[in-house]
C-alpha cells in the first residue's frame, strides 16, 4: 500500500490535487481495512484478566502423587502473587473450582488460601462445574466485580486425579453410623454379627454421569460415530495437538507455567510430561478403550487422568490501573449452554460458539483464537461437523444455516488438553491464559473460548487484546 501511495504521489503539476485526493482515500480506506474489532464493555467496569499462572500438569500418578490438592492449590496461588508482584491484602475474594473434591478440604478455596498465607479475613468459595469449574470461577469473579462488591478476585481451579476417595459400601456406612451410636457392648456386638461379605465391597469413583451411568469415553465413541469422525481423523488430529504442544513448549510460549518443588524430588517439576509426539503407524496399533471391539476412542486420542492446578488475577481495568499492573486482556463476554446429557454430552461448544458470536455480533471470521478444551479427538471433531451442519443448525440451534467452520490455523495452535493434559478444574485458566499470549503472539484482537463438560453443559466466552499486553 505504501509504494502505491508514493507512485500516487508522484504526479504532474496540473493533475497534483486530484492525484493527491486519491492517495488520501487510499490512506482512509488503508486505516479502516487495518483497525482492530472491538467489544463494547458489558459491566461497567471493564473487567480485565491481568496474568495467570498453572501448575506444570502431570500424568496421575507420577511426581505430584504423594501430594494433597490443596498443596497444589497453593502452589498456584503463590505463583500467581510471585509473577503479579502484588499483595496477599490486595485480593478481596478467592473463587478456586474443583470436581473431585477431597473430603478433608471440601471447600477447597478456602483451605489454599490459608495455606498458601492469605489472610484469614480473605473470604473463599469453592465452585464446581465438571471440566469448566475454573472458567465458572472466573465469570464468578467478573460478575462480582460488576456489582460493585469487591475489586480484586483470584480464580483458578485444581484437581488431583492421583488421590480421589474411595468410600466404604452403603451397608457399611451405615452400620458404622450406628455402631457409633450403640450404647452397650451387647448393642455393638449385635450390629458387628450383622456384618457380611458385601459390606466390604468398596465404592470406586467412576468418570461416568450420574443421569445416564455412561462413561464420557462412551459417549464420545458414540458421538463420533454419530457425526462420521472416524478413527483415522480422531488419530490425525490427536497427532496434531501432541505436535503443536510439542512446538509450542519448545518455543518457550508455555510462559503461564510455574515449576513445582515437591517434597522427596530432586530438583523442580517444570514441565507438562505427557505431551509425546508419535506416529500414524503407532496410534493405529492402539485398541479401542471403550466400546470394544468396534469403538474408535483409544487412550491415545482421548485426554489423560491429570494432576495439576491453575490461578488467575481479575479486576476492573480502573484499579489494574490503579495498581500499576499492566493486564493482558478484556473478559468481554461468556455464555453457559445445557443440551441433553445422553446423545449430546460433549457438544457444549457446538451449542455455545453460535450463541456467543450472535450475541456479541461476531462472525466466525472475527476470531483471531480459537482455544477450544479437548476432551477427546472425537468430541473436537463432532463440534466441528455440527457446526459445519444445515441439518444440526435448523434441527438444534434454531438457525436456518450452519454456522461453518472456524479457519483451523487458528484453533489450538498451541495444543490442547489431548495433549497438555486436563485437570478438570484447572483447564479453564489455561484456555484463558493461552487465549491472552496467542492474541499478542499472533497479532490477534478477539480470542474464543469454549468447552464441553459432565452433565451436557458448556461455556463459551470471548476475550479482547488489552492495548497494554506484550510477549512474554
Amino acid at each position: 500500500m505504501a509504494s502505491q501511495i508514493a507512485k500516487l504521489l508522484k504526479v504532474s503539476s496540473t493533475s497534483s490535487t486530484v492525484k493527491f485526493d486519491t492517495a488520501r482515500r487510499a490512506l482512509s480506506v488503508s486505516a479502516a481495512v487495518q483497525q482492530k474489532k472491538t467489544l463494547p464493555d458489558r459491566t461497567g467496569k471493564n473487567v480485565v484478566l491481568v496474568d495467570g499462572v498453572r501448575t506444570p500438569f502431570l500424568v496421575s500418578f507420577t511426581d505430584y502423587a504423594k501430594m494433597m490438592p490443596h498443596e497444589l492449590a497453593r502452589h498456584s496461588l503463590l505463583g500467581l502473587l510471585q509473577k503479579t508482584g502484588i499483595p496477599k491484602e490486595v485480593v478481596d475474594y478467592i473463587v478456586y473450582g474443583t470436581v473431585i473434591q477431597e473430603v478433608k478440604t471440601s471447600n477447597i478455596g478456602r483451605e489454599a488460601a490459608l495455606a498458601a498465607g492469605f489472610s484469614d479475613r480473605t473470604p473463599a468459595h469453592t465452585v464446581t462445574m465438571a471440566c469448566i469449574s475454573s472458567n465458572q470461577a472466573i465469570t464468578t469473579g467478573v460478575g462480582m466485580i460488576a456489582a460493585g462488591a469487591y475489586d480484586v478476585i483470584v480464580a483458578g481451579g485444581v484437581e488431583f486425579m492421583s488421590d480421589v476417595p474411595i468410600r466404604h459400601s452403603r451397608k457399611m456406612r451405615a452400620l458404622l453410623l450406628r455402631l457409633n451410636r450403640a450404647k452397650t457392648p451387647a448393642q455393638r456386638l449385635a450390629l458387628l454379627a450383622s456384618v457380611r461379605p458385601d459390606f466390604f465391597a468398596p465404592e470406586l469413583p467412576a468418570v461416568a454421569e450420574f443421569s445416564s451411568g455412561e462413561t464420557m469415553g462412551h459417549s464420545a465413541d458414540r458421538l463420533a460415530a454419530a457425526f462420521g469422525a472416524s478413527r483415522a481423523e480422531q488419530d490425525e488430529y490427536a497427532l496434531r495437538s501432541h505436535t503443536l504442544a510439542a512446538r509450542a513448549r519448545d518455543a518457550g510460549y508455555f510462559t503461564d507455567l510455574m515449576p513445582v518443588k515437591v517434597e522427596g524430588k530432586d530438583g523442580v517439576v517444570d514441565k507438562d510430561n505427557g505431551i509425546r509426539v508419535s506416529t500414524p503407524e503407532q496410534l493405529q496399533k492402539l485398541k479401542p478403550a471403550f466400546i470394544k471391539p468396534h469403538g474408535s476412542v483409544t487412550a491415545a486420542n482421548a485426554s489423560f487422568l491429570t494432576d495439576g492446578a491453575s490461578a488467575c488475577l481479575i479486576m476492573s481495568e480502573a484499579k489494574a490501573k490503579e495498581l500499576g499492573l499492566k493486564p493482558k486482556a478484556y473478559l468481554r463476554d461468556f455464555t453457559y449452554v445445557a443440551q441433553d446429557p445422553v446423545d449430546q454430552l460433549l457438544l457444549g461448544p457446538a451449542y455455545g460458539i453460535p450463541k456467543i458470536l450472535e450475541k456479541a455480533g461476531l462472525k466466525m471470521s472475527d476470531i483471531d483464537t480459537w482455544e477450544i478444551h479437548e476432551a477427546f479427538a472425537g468430541q473436537i471433531l463432532a463440534n466441528l461437523k455440527a457446526l459445519d451442519s444445515d441439518w444440526f443448525a435448523q434441527n438444534y440451534l434454531g438457525l436456518q444455516t450452519k454456522v461453518g467452520n472456524p479457519d483451523l490455523k487458528k484453533w489450538n495452535a498451541w495444543g490442547g488438553s489431548l495433549s497438555i493434559g486436563h485437570p478438570f478444574a484447572a483447564t479453564g485458566v489455561r484456555l484463558a491464559m493461552h487465549t491472552a499470549h496467542r492474541l499478542v503472539r499472533e497479532d490477534g484482537q478477539l480470542g474464543l473460548i469454549s468447552a464441553c463438560a459432565a452433565g451436557g453443559q458448556g461455556v463459551a466466552m470471548l476475550l479482547e487484546r488489552h492495548p497494554d499486553a506484550k510477549a512474554e
